[in-house]
């Protein structure tokens, strides 16, 4: 049993008679109100996505799940090809199952793969994850990194803010909890 106060991105839970994957979620305290989470969850087997308020209190069960060690292989059209790596068995997930998930994949990056009920339901990615800088405005001479940073597009389309330092080609660590910008990486 958890309660919405344990709540992760990318964390299943069981509700309205089916598994729910947390995306995003806020805890929220007013004066006048007991503390409650506000969530955005999505079915894993709809896809539909809510909005729900929850008391701090309430008990969810959680789904027994199976993690397993797999490797993103290839991308063919909107289809995200994997690979078991202990069993070598492959499949696929389309773009839209698993969702702002997809800017992370990089050719053979290790993961795991949710299984429920034996059938592969969601990716679970590493928290880090290392990008190449493909476009973004020129850097600026006397620019910090405690700056604002400008605008940059990576090599799997993801678009996120970096320092004025980072230049184009280089490579970057990106926290995938937060889709932030970490570190410069020397490769």
């Amino acid at each position: 049993m958890i309660t919405p106060n344990d709540f992760k991105s990318g964390q299943l839970i069981k509700y309205k008679d089916s598994i729910w994957e947390v995306i995003s979620y806020q805890r929220i305290k007013n004066a006048q109100r007991r503390a409650f989470v506000r969530a955005k969850i999505r079915n894993l087997f709809t896809g539909a996505a809510l909005e729900e308020n929850f008391d701090s209190w309430t008990n969810f069960d959680q789904p027994d799940i199976e993690r397993r060690r797999s490797q993103y292989s290839y991308k063919d059209g909107d289809d995200y090809h994997f690979m078991d790596l202990e069993t070598y068995d492959q499949f696929s997930f389309s773009a839209e199952a698993l969702g702002d998930r997809r800017f992370y994949l990089t050719e053979n990056l290790e993961l795991f793969i949710i299984s429920l009920d034996g059938k592969p339901v969601t990716v679970e990615v590493p928290t880090f994850v290392d990008l190449k800088v493909t476009e973004t405005g020129p850097d600026y001479t006397g620019d910090t990194a405690t700056g604002s940073g400008k605008p940059a597009t990576l090599e799997t389309g993801l678009k996120i803010n970096i320092p004025f330092f980072v230049t184009e080609g280089e490579t970057v660590r990106i926290d995938t909890r937060e889709n932030t910008y970490v570190e410069r990486v020397a490769r």
